[in-house]
């Protein structure tokens, strides 16, 4: 496949952003599919402190070739400094569904 899917992953701190995130890479033909998860309670590292907080899960579908444009949008929404934002790629998956997810993200 030369433009595989890959999956990327970032938390946010509430729903409504969560959700203005997904509509915006959908609007965009960034992203096929977005899950917003329930909260999760994250304990990390920040400033040489362990600090905790609750944030949603979002996991966007979406193609290798749209990595950048989908990390600046990420980025403009974002209220963290320094937020999560990983790429996973997609190794392999039903061919439909694969196929419908390259589709959906062919920009207009």
């Amino acid at each position: 496949m030369a433009d595989p899917a890959i999956l990327v992953i970032t938390n946010v701190p509430d729903h409504a952003l969560a959700d203005s995130l997904a509509r915006e890479l959908l609007d965009r033909r960034l992203a096929a599919c977005v899950n917003i998860g329930a909260p999760v309670q994250s304990i990390y590292h920040w400033h040489a402190r362990i600090e905790t907080g609750q944030e949603l899960p979002v996991v966007i579908k979406t193609r290798t070739a749209l990595y950048s444009s989908v990390e600046d949008a990420i980025r403009k929404i974002h209220p963290y400094d320094t937020p999560e934002i990983i790429a996973i790629p997609v190794v392999d998956g039903d061919a439909r569904y694969l196929a419908w997810l390259r589709e959906e993200t062919t920009q207009a």
